[in-house]
């Protein structure tokens, strides 16, 4: 049941040139308990007073099951983390860059239906973003693991972005798949690929976007299960080419994202 709360900022680091990690805690020093693959509200108002709200993935990492006994893992509780596009004259981007340390903004959540299913009995997810659509993704490693351990699944992530600098928390996904052989990760660089002795410069990185190799991936209705997530056209075509693969439309799960200003 979604519910409202403050958020207490905490930590910010830079993920791009224009996208922040930015870190919270509840500031009614409850946990937030989420599924990996949902996402928060972030309630502000424009100059005039407008009401207004932004939806953001959550990025946390976490390895619990939501339930009333969580404890918090953080000293001021469970860290609540999110990553933020900024948008030259977005009203968002300025709440945000003018928060400090220790202010607070008022949230509500947790929201969304973009999760791995409990019922699933795919032998491989696909996993498909670009932008800050990675972002729940980050948080769906530790059940990745799980049924990696438990039903000997595969997953494989082709993340878009322009070039290295874009490719939001490519080092912690290249480290990921590096520990679990079945999990695979391809970035797809449109502008510019890693120099050589970068760690994301290896053998899976592919020039061009995300939709340009499903193809070599060879997606099929009886074993895969694929999640889209970032901009709508990508979503769209990578929609149109995975029906194309014969994969019934309940196993192309979507989101889309849109910059709002």
């Amino acid at each position: 049941m979604p519910v409202h709360f403050p958020l207490k900022l905490v930590g910010r680091r830079m993920l791009a040139p224009t996208v922040a990690h930015l870190s919270f805690v509840r500031d009614d020093g409850q946990p937030l308990d989420f599924v990996p693959g949902q996402f928060v509200q972030v309630h502000f108002e424009y100059a005039d007073g407008t009401a207004t709200k932004r939806s953001y993935s959550l990025a946390t990492i976490h390895d619990h099951a939501p339930g009333p006994d969580i404890e918090p893992r953080h000293p001021r509780g469970e860290v609540v983390e999110i990553a933020v596009s900024y948008v030259s004259g977005g009203a968002a981007t300025a709440l945000f860059e003018g928060l400090r340390e220790g202010e607070t903004v008022q949230a509500s959540g947790p929201y969304g239906r973009f999760c791995l299913a409990p019922a699933d009995a795919n032998r491989r997810y696909l996993l498909i973003a670009t932008g800050t659509g990675v972002t729940p993704y980050r948080s769906m490693l530790p059940l990745l693991e799980r049924q990696m351990a438990e039903r000997g699944i595969e997953a494989v992530l082709l993340q878009g972005a322009r070039t290295p600098q874009e490719l939001l928390y490519g080092e912690e996904f290249r480290a990921f798949a590096e520990r679990h052989p079945g999990f695979r990760y391809l970035p797809c660089l449109s502008r510019q690929l890693p120099e050589a002795g970068s760690p994301l410069a290896h053998a899976d990185v592919r020039h061009g976007y995300v939709q340009q190799f499903l193809d070599e991936l060879a997606p099929a209705a009886e074993g895969d299960i694929a999640y889209l997530c970032g901009n709508p056209d990508m979503v769209d075509a990578c929609f149109e080419a995975l029906k194309g693969h014969g994969l019934p439309v309940p196993q192309i799960r979507r989101e889309k994202y849109v910059s709002s200003k």
